[in-house]
């Protein structure tokens, strides 16, 4: 549980260091660059932790694959609560073919 915490977390941070400039137009690429930068390395606190206290219990492609679709769960509501996106049929189906992919990944 402790590692999909720390990715959840990790992922919220990339998440806004990735796309929180986009409601920015104004603000010039090189600071939204460094202010992504700066958003990235706490990211990075939480994410290597992750994957290393992950590992064993989990393999890399599970790992992998988990991280992906925390991801994905975390850009839509991101999508939809900050930048006012709407979901559609077609993501929702995406997402739950990711989750598929997820049951046959870490199934044993």
């Amino acid at each position: 549980m402790q590692t999909i915490i720390l990715l959840v977390v990790a992922n919220v941070f990339m998440t806004f260091a990735w796309y929180g400039h986009l409601k920015y137009k104004s603000f010039s690429l090189w600071k939204v660059i460094l202010v992504s930068w700066l958003i990235a390395l706490p990211e990075y606190c939480f994410q290597v932790p992750a994957n290393r206290l992950g590992y064993g219990q989990f393999t890399g492609s599970q790992l992998k694959i988990i991280q992906e679709v925390i991801t994905i769960l975390i850009f839509c509501i991101f999508s939809v609560v900050y930048l006012k996106e709407q979901l559609k049929w077609n993501h929702l189906v995406g997402f739950l073919l990711l989750l598929g992919a997820v049951f046959f990944i870490v199934k044993k």
